[in-house]
């Protein structure tokens, strides 16, 4: 369960780092995008200038070589120069149109005169701008140097990254936006969880009836968080059982501990007036002197015995539930036989009728507490029928399980009583002394020993008829804590 909670909270940290590494390479990409189409642009527009150069250098060379000069300025703000490069030197033939800083032009047609080819240059002209210089040779020693400015091509490029810059930062403003969004979106079931989990740590678990009403039930967050949630829930589910389990058994433990003590203090306090009876008797009359040491050593074997249950309840709930036993190959149908023989010495008032069948049934098994076992439910079921009420021990046999039925034709018990009668120190009938029986211990000690066995007992029956089923496996396996169903 812990697996499933890391695997479906590392899938969605996996997911959230996903979807911000594609934000940011989203972000990465339309930044790359637009640099590249600035550049593309610029390229573009100084390609096109550079053509549109060309054509009207074509028309200014044959003005150049027919007047000397170029006596018309093709377009508003571009410069126009005609410069005799004859001797080495560069000197601008007048009249010119011509900035007044003429040195990128004069520069320009000193590099013509040396180059074979037309030369393209852009240069800041002070006072002027940013301009494209063009040099071509009108005949040899003659150059012409045009001066286009660029201003349009850096406000179109300047209005350009503008627009990307503010699409930019609209596309960033709405990835924001939609990711925190989508993200409180997707993280809100994480939100109920957390919620969750406080609700949880504020609650008392320190209490008997302790239980977990939270479960985080919010929908959707995709997948991994729906994985998430099941795993959480399905861990507050087994946190849930888990503290009910754990009430359970303190309130088990509790009335245990109570009816322990309860029964503890009646041979206790017995104890403690025969003691005192003896004590006065022998001062006073010595002829009860026996009889008040026979109840007090009557009572102090009951406690004995009392004792003796409980520890083995409590050695047969230890981890080391086999330590009790002793198994050995025995005849359970001898072992019936002898516990049927031990009940008509005891109980001459209830007939007994054993069907074992003629030949052995050989199991591997701890003949003394089987025996205690068969001695426990004989007893039960002679202290809680009246008198003559018939009883009956039947043994079979099936392919894997040996059977044990003890049966009588008495009352019979309630349904409602049929749950707890192996519980310990329970009587079905409440108002029943002590005196009478056992303290309730006898039922939930075969249980435990028929358990320790790898077996079960079951309690079946109705008014007139109740029968306890003892099964025990026939090859040895392991033994069960809690063997017993009804």
């Amino acid at each position: 369960m812990i697996g499933r909670l890391r695997r479906a909270y590392g899938r969605l940290r996996l997911g959230t780092r996903l979807a911000l590494g594609l934000g940011a390479l989203s972000l990465l990409v339309f930044a790359v995008v637009g640099t590249a189409l600035t550049t593309y642009m610029r390229d573009y527009l100084e390609r096109q200038l550079g053509e549109q150069m060309k054509l009207v250098q074509v028309v200014q060379t044959k003005d150049a070589a027919e007047h000397g000069t170029v006596q018309r300025q093709p377009y508003y703000g571009w410069y126009t120069a005609v410069y005799d490069v004859s001797d080495g030197s560069a000197v601008l033939r007048r009249p010119a149109d011509v900035p007044s800083d003429t040195a990128p032009l004069t520069a320009l047609a000193r590099a013509r005169a040396d180059a074979d080819t037309e030369i393209v240059r852009t240069e800041r002209i002070d006072g002027a701008g940013l301009y494209r210089l063009r040099a071509c040779a009108v005949r040899p020693g003659v150059v012409l140097v045009s001066a286009a400015p660029m201003a349009d091509i850096e406000d179109t490029v300047d209005r350009l990254i503008m627009v990307q810059v503010v699409a930019f930062g609209l596309a960033l403003l709405s990835l924001v936006l939609f990711g925190r969004a989508m993200l409180r979106r997707g993280l809100k079931p994480l939100s109920d969880m957390a919620h969750t989990a406080h609700g949880i740590a504020s609650h008392d678990l320190s209490e008997s009836a302790a239980r977990l009403p939270l479960r985080a039930d919010s929908p959707g967050g995709g997948p991994e968080v729906e994985e998430l949630r099941t795993a959480f829930n399905t861990m507050l589910e087994h946190i849930d059982d888990s503290l009910a389990v754990r009430a359970e058994a303190e309130q088990r433990l509790r009335r245990f501990v109570a009816d322990a003590s309860h029964e503890l203090r009646t041979p206790l306090m017995s104890v403690r007036g025969y003691a005192d009876l003896f004590q006065y008797a022998a001062a006073n009359a010595p002829e009860e002197r026996d009889k008040h040491l026979a109840r007090l050593r009557a009572e102090a074997a009951r406690m004995g015995v009392l004792l003796d249950d409980l520890l083995l309840l409590a050695r047969l709930d230890a981890a080391e539930a086999q330590a009790p036993l002793r198994p050995e190959d025995t005849d359970l149908a001898e072992l019936v036989r002898q516990a049927a023989d031990a009940f008509r010495a005891g109980h001459p008032d209830h007939p007994l009728t054993v069907t074992a069948g003629s030949g052995p049934v050989r199991l591997r098994l701890d003949p003394q507490r089987v025996r205690q076992v068969l001695d426990n439910l004989l007893t039960n079921a002679a202290v809680h029928t009246p008198p003559g009420t018939e009883v009956s021990v039947t043994v079979s046999v099936t392919p894997d399980t040996a059977l044990v039925r003890v049966a009588d034709a008495g009352p019979g018990i309630p349904a409602a009583d049929r749950e707890r009668v192996f519980d310990r120190f329970y009587r079905v009938d409440k108002a029943r002394s002590r005196d009478r029986g056992g303290s309730g211990l006898g039922l939930a000690v075969a249980a435990s020993l028929v358990g320790a066995h790898g077996g079960t007992i079951e309690l079946s029956g109705e008014p007139g008829a109740t029968v306890f089923t003892v099964a025990l496996p026939l090859s040895p396996r392991p033994a069960s804590a809690a063997a017993r169903s009804s």
